[in-house]
């Protein structure tokens, strides 16, 4: 009896043990904020541009607001399987984001190894994962601080789906990354395809980061990838490439990015410095997207930006930060460029709650991708009517 008993325990025991091999993650942010807009552009309906100050309630600026899902279970010989699936939403209206999808951030399996992480699914571009923590946007700008229009979308603008990534392991303060985007067209295998490769080094007090960014039709397969892409038009897709930054560039057959970042930390000060590339090849493909200018050959915007953070206190941070944009000229015309200031204070009630300040300012010049005078193009939901633009935003983020 004794010798039954002892069996029926262990085989209770057993489904125990393995549960504890695994687990399951609930996760998110609530992040809601009043912000104010000196010049966000209204249209009328005779077609007319006005500039009008508002004030408006925005969810997920410093970080969008999400809930999620991850999980791991141990396989045994340093492998586990993982999984993340992310939903953004807005939490001025309860709309979830990404056009609707329903884990529109990220959603992805894969196995973890000795030697580094292979995933699949939707994702971020590697240089996202390296180089967007060293611009002012991923530290304490959020993305109104990110480089006009998301240009090099190190703020995460924009994810990629049906990508295969891998990220090593850190091997001495080393870490490598590679993403491969399968474009899934029959019969031609390089439409849509979208591909990465970042390295990040970190020892002591400098870190340094690289990546280049490859993508095939960049107005459907990237910027298009959310839920709800423009409709096609009789036979053109239409324009998912918002920002007038490079809206103008839709009909590109390719698009490169090309990054680099350093920082260096003094005691409880941080300089560091972000440049891009971001190139549009082969302009005047109408099966990539319209064309209104019938621009062809190839265009670029060059980025630099300067930042600067200061921990005053454990709890307490600030930040200021220059960002240059400058573009190729349009039809024989000077090409835009951009002028960005922005500063950042960002104050924890808790490990878990903060509260923050961001206030931006741009200055544009030029003519942008639309072949217009180029008005201020902060990234966010509404540009400029002009030249100029300034933007306050006071916030409030939970982590959970």
């Amino acid at each position: 009896m004794n010798k039954a008993f002892f069996a029926v325990c262990v085989a209770a025991a057993m489904p125990a043990c393995a549960h504890a091999q695994s687990s399951v993650t609930l996760y998110g942010i609530v992040d809601e904020g009043i912000s104010y807009f000196s010049n966000a552009a209204t249209t009328a309906a005779n077609g007319s541009v006005s500039g009008h100050s508002a004030v408006r309630l925005l969810s997920g600026v410093m970080q969008q607001s999400r809930w999620g899902l991850r999980g791991s279970e141990d396989l045994g010989g340093g492998l586990k399987t993982i999984f993340v699936l992310e939903n953004g939403f807005d939490a001025s209206t309860g709309k979830a984001g990404q056009g609707g999808l329903l884990s529109g951030k990220k959603a992805f399996v894969g196995m973890s190894t000795p030697f580094g992480t292979v995933t699949l699914g939707r994702q971020y571009d590697t240089n996202v994962d390296i180089l967007g923590p060293m611009i002012a946007g991923g530290q304490w700008g959020g993305y109104m601080a990110a480089h006009p229009g998301d240009l090099d979308n190190f703020n995460n603008t924009n994810s990629t789906n049906n990508a295969i990534k891998f990220t090593s392991n850190s091997y001495g303060g080393l870490t490598v990354a590679g993403m491969f985007s399968l474009g899934g067209v029959a019969g031609n295998f390089a439409r849509n395809r979208i591909w990465s490769v970042s390295a990040g080094y970190v020892t002591g007090a400098v870190s340094l980061g690289a990546g280049y960014l490859s993508v095939e039709n960049p107005n459907t397969s990237f910027f298009g990838s959310t839920g709800s892409p423009a409709p096609t038009v009789n036979g053109v897709p239409g324009n998912n490439m918002l920002s007038p930054v490079y809206s103008g560039y839709a009909s590109a057959r390719s698009m490169s990015v090309i990054g680099a970042a350093a920082a260096y930390t003094i005691g409880s000060a941080t300089v560091g410095a972000v440049y891009s590339n971001t190139r549009f090849d082969d302009l005047g493909d109408l099966s990539s997207g319209p064309n209104p200018l019938g621009l062809s050959g190839s265009k670029s915007l060059n980025n630099g930006e300067l930042n600067f953070r200061y921990q005053i206190s454990p709890a307490l941070l600030w930040g200021f930060a220059y960002n240059y944009t400058k573009g190729s000229s349009i039809e024989g015309r000077t090409g835009a460029a951009y002028h960005q200031f922005g500063t950042g204070v960002d104050y924890l009630l808790s490990k878990r709650t903060d509260v923050y300040l961001i206030g931006v300012y741009q200055k544009a010049t030029g003519t942008d991708s639309t072949g217009k005078p180029a008005v201020a193009a902060i990234n966010g939901p509404s540009a400029s009517s002009d030249d100029k633009q300034a933007v306050v935003r006071i916030g409030l983020r939970h982590k959970f």
